[in-house]
């Protein structure tokens, strides 16, 4: 029968397993401009979940909301600079086709939306891979993307003058087309703009609009339907290629079975949003007719081609028109 010793021993051996064990456990840290009310801030509780289950808690995802980690256009910098491990990318001039991509002036059919996302994160991995990134994770569906004003207007081509929040070039280039100013705000500070009347119209995602109660300053929303959007998550390529193979492989089906079981949720938490908000707001949602959504695309995607081609290039520019042209309405 073991000595009082050994079973000392072999209980301080235990420990030690375990202590050892939970010492291996990785931290990514994963920034997020969304705040803790959004539902995509639930997608990404359930992608920590799934890769703390796939990697048998070798890996642990901390979420750093409302841009707690670096601002709007420093995803980039984020990454590179190990202020972050996992960011979201917005228009950064070092991923030129991604920048001029990411925002897509098209009306897309939703309904095979997981398969759509899946090809352009493979499309744009290579220069993804040049910037020293890899795309991990989507959050940011081509359901979000709409114009709100303060009352009712004319019509989107026809913003005689008024300041309207920009969020990158595409959308600049519309609002310039249509007679207005493009204006670039930060999510976390269109409230306060709005409000002392820095803009009169907004471009935003109806998530984040909603997120920030900005229907207490831009009630009248115009659902137009005008992008492909993908605002990608990208993860540092070195720190990545750290992992083990499995850990990777775990890493990268997270962010696919993530995606796939939020867009149900986020759908259905955008049309309710969309509905309190006009009613708390006292304003209005209008649609925009098939007509009027085409004419609108003909007057900027002829403008916007010619920015794709010299960024992506004739084969790539070429391969993404294919897959937009694929799901579109």
């Amino acid at each position: 029968m073991p000595s009082a010793n050994q079973f000392l021993a072999l209980a301080l051996a235990l420990a030690g397993v375990a202590v050892a064990g939970a010492a291996q456990a990785e931290t990514i840290r994963l920034s997020t401009y969304v705040n803790e009310t959004d539902v995509r801030y639930q997608g990404f509780v359930k992608f920590a979940e799934l890769v703390a289950a796939k990697t048998e808690g070798r890996l642990e995802v901390e979420i750093f909301p409302s841009s707690t980690l670096h601002s709007w256009s420093d995803g980039v910098d984020a990454l590179q600079g190990g202020v972050s491990d996992i960011s979201w990318i917005s228009a950064d001039t070092r991923l030129p086709c991604y920048r001029v991509t990411s925002l897509y002036p098209a009306a897309i059919d939703l309904k095979d939306q997981i398969a759509l996302d899946a090809a352009y994160a493979e499309l744009i991995a290579p220069e993804a891979a040049n910037a020293g990134l890899i795309p991990v994770i989507n959050s940011n569906y081509s359901y979000d993307q709409e114009w709100w004003f303060q009352g009712p207007i004319e019509g989107l081509n026809k913003l005689d003058g008024k300041l309207v929040r920009s969020i990158g070039p595409l959308v600049s280039l519309m609002i310039e087309t249509w007679g207005g100013q493009p204006v670039f705000i930060a999510p976390g500070e269109v409230f306060q703009s709005a409000e002392r009347g820095v803009v009169n119209g907004i471009n935003m995602g109806v998530a984040t609009y909603s997120s920030w109660q900005l229907w207490n300053v831009m009630p009248y929303m115009v659902n137009a339907n005008l992008f492909y959007g993908n605002i990608q998550y990208m993860m540092n390529l070195d720190r990545f290629n750290s992992l083990s193979e499995a850990d990777q492989a775990a890493l990268l089906e997270a962010g696919r079975e993530t995606e796939a079981w939020l867009q149900p949720m986020y759908e259905s938490w955008i049309n309710e949003q969309v509905g309190n908000a006009v009613m708390k707001g006292g304003g209005a949602a209008v649609s925009i007719t098939t007509d009027e959504r085409n004419a609108l695309l003909a007057e900027i995607e002829p403008k916007w081609a010619a920015e794709v081609d010299a960024a992506c290039g004739p084969e790539l520019a070429g391969q993404l028109r294919a897959l937009f042209a694929k799901h579109r309405l």
